[in-house]
């Protein structure tokens, strides 16, 4: 990848972990085209569906006293720190997966 085409995405590579960045890779057709806002836009995805995972188990184990709390805040805590790798790598122009869940979305087909 080029270092022209790096610069060009990082923009759409960084809102990617906003949502926003997601929509934008996929309906602007130069983004489409940009291998490293594709990539970023993959890791937000799966990060974004990680996000509504733990929101649905926050409602199942929530209510269990003490532990319940305990695992869906170190659960959230963890989506946080995804997040935050996630902008910087894409701020500095990294393309590495996610720790833990960036491999799936290398498998993503979009």
């Amino acid at each position: 990848m080029s270092e022209k085409e790096t610069e060009e995405g990082k923009v759409c590579a960084i809102l990617s972990y906003l949502l926003i960045g997601i929509i934008w890779c996929f309906a602007d057709e130069n983004m489409k085209k940009n291998a490293f806002a594709k990539f970023h836009a993959k890791q937000g995805l799966v990060l974004l569906i990680s996000f509504v995972a733990v929101t649905v188990i926050s409602f199942i184990i929530g209510w269990i006293p003490w532990v319940g709390k305990v695992i869906v805040y170190l659960l959230w805590l963890c989506l946080l720190v995804l997040w935050l790798i996630g902008i910087i790598n894409a701020a500095t122009g990294k393309e590495s997966p996610l720790p833990i869940i960036g491999s799936y979305a290398e498998n993503l087909k979009i």
